[in-house]
C-alpha cells in the first residue's frame, strides 16, 4: 500500500507559450472597390464646384453669389419660417396621433373606427394635395361656423380667409397628415409594452387613463422616440412644401423667388441645402441624446456618447503587453 508523501514534491516551472499570431484575411476587392466609389464621388464633386465657379449668370459668380446669400436677412427669415412651420405641424400631429392612437386601441368599435378612417384617408392622399386643399377652402367654404346638417350655424366663426391664412393652411396640411403616421407609431410603441404591466395596475384600482399616463406610455417611449424624431427631420425638410402657396415665405421658397430675379438657380438651391443640413444635424443629436434618456431603464450601462468616445480615444494610453511568466505546475504525487 503506497502512501502520498506531502512534503517530497518537486515543482517544475513552465513557461506560458507565445500568443498565436493571427494573420487578417486580406480583402483585395473591398480596397479596389473603396477606391472607384471614392473617385466617383470625388468627380461628381468637383464637377458640381467647377460648375458653379464658373456660373456667369448670377451677381457675384458662382460661389460669390452663395457666400452673398448664405446669411443675408431674407434668407434668415425663413429658416425661422421653417423652424417655426416644423414646431407647429409636429406639436399638431404628436398630440392628434397620441389621442388617434388611444382612440385605435379602444374597445369602443365606434371610436376605433374613426380612427382607422382617419389614418386611412390622410395616409392614403399626398401631404401636398393636403396643403393645397386647406389654403383653397375659400372658394368652397366661405364662412366656418357650428350648425345641425341642413340647418343654418347657430355659431359662426367667421370667415374662412382670416380664420385659416397661408401659414396656418400649411400647418394644418402638415401636422394632420403627420398626425396619420404619429397614430400608428404611438400604437407600435403602446402594444410593445408587456400586456402584464397593465392587468396589475388594473388590478391596484387605476383607471384606464391613468394606466395609460402613469404606466404604458413612459416605457413605450423607448419605442417611439427613435420613429418620431425621423419624422421631425423629414417633417423640417417636407415644409418645402410650401412652395406650392406661395406666399408663405419658408426657406425653399425665399430662396426659389430669388433665384426667379437672378437666375442663380442652383447657387440659392445650394443655400437652402446648406441651411437644411445645418438644422438636420442638430436635430439629429438632439434625438441622439433623448434616445439615450429614455434607454436608461433598458441597458444596465448606456453606451459613451461620441464626445466620450473621442476623450477615451484621446486621452487612453495602453500598456505594453506582459511578457511570458513563470508558472509552477505540479507535475504529479510522488509514490514510495
Amino acid at each position: 500500500m503506497s502512501e502520498i508523501t506531502s512534503g517530497q514534491r518537486p515543482a517544475a516551472a513552465a513557461v506560458r507559450p507565445e500568443a498565436i499570431k493571427a494573420i487578417p484575411v486580406r480583402h483585395p476587392w473591398r480596397w479596389i472597390s473603396a477606391a472607384v466609389i471614392f473617385l466617383l464621388a470625388a468627380d461628381l464633386v468637383y464637377m458640381v464646384v467647377q460648375s458653379i465657379a464658373v456660373d456667369k449668370t448670377s451677381d457675384g459668380y458662382g460661389w460669390a453669389a452663395i457666400w452673398h446669400y448664405l446669411f443675408s436677412y431674407l434668407i434668415l427669415r425663413g429658416v425661422l419660417i421653417t423652424i417655426e412651420l416644423t414646431v407647429v405641424a409636429m406639436v399638431l400631429g404628436v398630440v392628434l396621433g397620441v389621442i388617434l392612437a388611444v382612440m385605435r386601441l379602444s374597445p369602443n368599435p365606434v371610436t376605433s373606427s374613426i380612427a382607422w378612417l382617419y389614418i386611412w384617408f390622410f395616409r392614403g392622399t399626398p401631404v401636398i394635395v393636403q396643403i393645397f386643399f386647406w389654403f383653397n377652402l375659400n372658394s368652397v367654404l366661405h364662412v366656418i361656423g357650428l350648425g345641425f346638417p341642413g340647418t343654418p350655424y347657430f355659431v359662426l366663426f367667421g370667415h374662412t380667409n382670416s380664420l385659416i391664412p397661408a401659414f396656418l393652411s400649411v400647418a394644418l396640411g402638415l401636422g394632420l397628415n403627420e398626425a396619420a403616421y404619429m397614430a400608428e407609431i404611438v400604437r407600435a410603441g403602446i402594444i410593445s409594452v408587456e400586456q402584464g404591466q397593465t392587468e396589475a395596475a388594473q388590478a391596484l384600482g387605476m383607471t384606464r387613463l391613468l394606466v395609460m399616463r402613469r404606466i404604458v406610455l413612459p416605457q413605450a417611449m423607448r419605442v417611439i422616440i427613435p420613429p418620431t424624431g425621423n419624422e421631425t427631420i423629414s417633417m423640417l425638410k417636407t415644409t418645402s412644401l410650401a412652395v406650392v402657396v406661395g406666399s408663405v415665405p419658408d426657406l425653399f421658397t425665399i430662396a426659389h423667388q430669388i433665384s426667379e430675379t437672378n437666375f442663380a438657380i442652383v447657387e440659392l438651391a445650394v443655400v437652402a441645402s446648406l441651411w437644411y443640413l445645418f438644422m438636420t444635424t442638430i436635430l439629429t443629436i438632439g434625438q441622439y441624446y433623448i434616445e439615450r434618456y429614455f434607454a436608461r431603464g433598458s441597458q444596465r450601462e448606456l453606451p459613451p456618447t461620441p464626445l466620450q468616445r473621442f476623450r477615451r480615444t484621446l486621452f487612453t494610453f495602453h500598456a505594453p503587453p506582459p511578457g511570458p511568466v513563470e508558472v509552477p505546475v505540479s507535475l504529479g504525487h510522488e509514490r514510495r
